[in-house]
């Protein structure tokens, strides 16, 4: 029997207005109800998953930034997995060299350098998720949305990450060229000592240190709970949920995940526009997976 559901949120737990639905929220609440523990596992930080889970009504942990820090329920850190400094210094050096624009979130929140690419390239990843809207509506969403977030602009990186007292967590490369820009950076970056390089998005790559991966965060909680991997399930998208589909025994992919993504899971769900996480939680209960 399902003891702990580990769920991935954008492409997954979330539907176009960046929400939960109210069938994905009934479904974790049966599961709930039932003793069975449910968390996200998510590429975003605390501070940019929670305000979902808080309209839902969902208290959970969190794993956050692709596993480099793991939440309890109440927003207690259990542990950290960050990149070491030198490293940090030699991502942004290689993004920098294929005008990648990036973002780096570390253990004093989320810093950027450049405020309107950081709406261009959202924008872009919502015209792409939702591509009956036009490009001027999607920069009015993503500039709305961006505005609830905490994110500090800063002129020089570099000094910031330097700081004793900063410890790196995640980097992301965003290009609204795809893997035609991030495969060059992301081949360059893969040579750097202690990373894990996945993605999010088609327009997107995700750095972190290789112990920071959702597969070893769930494996991690599971541990803690007493839990085997054969009584944990796992749903996903994309491929930095790759770890984790293959870590547990139930995995389910979105019906809009990634082919390649798709290949690693036992189970196949409705995509997130059709509240395919709640259908996987239920079938899982239903059928006694």
């Amino acid at each position: 029997m399902i003891k702990l559901i580990a769920s991935d949120m954008d492409g997954t737990l979330l539907d176009s207005k960046m929400g939960i639905s109210k069938d994905n929220a009934s479904a974790i609440r049966e599961a709930e109800r039932l003793g069975i523990e449910f968390m996200v596992a998510t590429g975003r930080a605390y501070t940019e998953a929670k305000p979902a889970l808080d309209e839902a009504g969902i208290e959970c942990a969190m794993i956050t930034l692709n596993g480099a820090k793991v939440f309890d329920k109440y927003g207690n850190s259990l542990f950290t997995a960050g990149i070491e400094k030198e490293t940090a210094h030699g991502i942004l050096d290689i993004l920098d060299e294929h005008n990648i624009y990036f973002e780096v979130s570390t253990n004093k929140g989320i810093y950027s350098e450049k405020q309107e690419k950081r709406i261009e390239n959202f924008a872009s990843h919502i015209a792409t998720t939702m591509p009956h809207l036009t490009y001027k509506v999607a920069i009015a969403m993503a500039s709305a949305h961006l505005a609830l977030l905490d994110i500090t602009y800063i002129d020089d990186m570099r000094t910031l990450i330097q700081q004793e007292d900063i410890e790196v967590l995640k980097i992301i490369g965003f290009s609204m060229d795809g893997p035609t820009v991030l495969g060059p950076a992301s081949t360059q970056i893969r040579k750097l000592p202690d990373l894990a390089v996945t993605s999010s998005a088609q327009n997107n790559i995700e750095v972190n240190h290789r112990n920071a991966q959702k597969g070893i965060a769930v494996a991690h909680v599971a541990k803690d709970r007493g839990i085997s991997e054969k009584e944990v399930m796992t749903i996903g998208d994309n491929f930095n949920d790759v770890s984790m589909l293959q870590w547990a025994d139930v995995s389910f992919a979105m019906g809009n995940a990634e082919l390649e993504v798709k290949d690693h899971a036992k189970y196949i769900t409705s995509t997130n526009l059709e509240n395919g996480v709640g259908e996987a939680i239920l079938r899982a209960i239903r059928e006694d997976l």
